[in-house]
């Protein structure tokens, strides 16, 4: 699979490092009943 381009919308390396654990944390408290686990990166759907 080749590498998706990149658009203007994108976020930064600096600004996702703000709001990842943010993120993260409340997909941790926030568990698919299904148990899936999502086929994309939580960054490329930000």
């Amino acid at each position: 699979m080749s590498e998706r381009k990149s658009y203007p919308s994108d976020l930064s390396d600096g600004q996702w490092s703000l709001i990842e654990p943010v993120i993260t944390a409340w997909k941790d408290r926030h568990r698919s009943v299904s148990g899936h686990q999502g086929a994309y990166a939580m960054r490329e759907i930000v």
